[in-house]
């Protein structure tokens, strides 16, 4: 049983299937996220993962959605999902459309140029508050790990203040396509790459240590 929405579960079931695909790399990196996430549910501690990127406009707004939805869907307690970048612009709307095509609701809460958004995943758990910010903004936690979802990023900030653990995690822009044929396309693919992959790390987790 999960308890994302009905969209949501179905797609996160089709992940799952895909798991062999991800590279033997790439897991060795998701699992340092899931020994995070471990490490503190044993420890009874507030798992706090920060997922970064230079702008936070695509695909770090993109994993803090999939991570939180894969917490709930994997009833891993007490893990709280942000995302932040080096500097501040506005959430992506072809970001928000990409999401939006594989099970996420949401809807913009106001229509300023950095706009805030409310992501649902779920009927009974509160919506992700999505707006661009940098990683350090008051609404951020101070302790957490750090996952950085752009090589530009992760080269560019050598020491995260607050970070616990740091993660390398990159992939591709999207925004490389706007404009292009591939446009759709491609933020569907990083879609879900970046779902795929969190919620293999999520479902890394020992929940026996619970």
């Amino acid at each position: 049983m999960s308890f994302v929405n009905q969209a949501l579960a179905g797609q996160i079931s089709e992940f799952e299937a895909g798991f062999i695909h991800i590279s033997e790399l790439r897991k060795t990196r998701l699992m340092l996220l899931s020994h995070f996430i471990e490490a503190k549910i044993k420890s009874r501690t507030p798992a706090n993962l920060n997922f970064i990127c230079t702008h936070n406009s695509r695909r770090s707004h993109i994993a803090q959605a999939w991570a939180q939805a894969a917490a709930l869907h994997y009833e891993l307690n007490n893990v709280h999902c942000f995302s932040g970048g080096t500097e501040a612009t506005a959430v992506n709307p072809r970001a928000v459309t990409a999401l939006t095509k594989v099970g996420f609701q949401i809807v913009a809460t106001d229509s300023t140029a950095n706009p805030r958004y409310e992501a649902h995943y779920a009927n009974h758990a509160p919506p992700l508050i999505l707006f661009s910010k940098v990683y350090s903004d008051a609404f951020n936690p101070t302790q957490f790990a750090a996952i950085m979802t752009c090589s530009q990023a992760d080269e560019s900030c050598p020491v995260v203040a607050g970070a616990e653990k740091r993660i390398s995690l990159p992939y591709n822009d999207p925004k490389d396509f706007d404009g292009t044929p591939q446009e759709e396309e491609k933020y569907t693919e990083r879609v879900l790459e970046i779902g795929r992959e969190i919620c293999f790390a999520f479902s890394k987790v020992n929940t026996r240590s619970r």
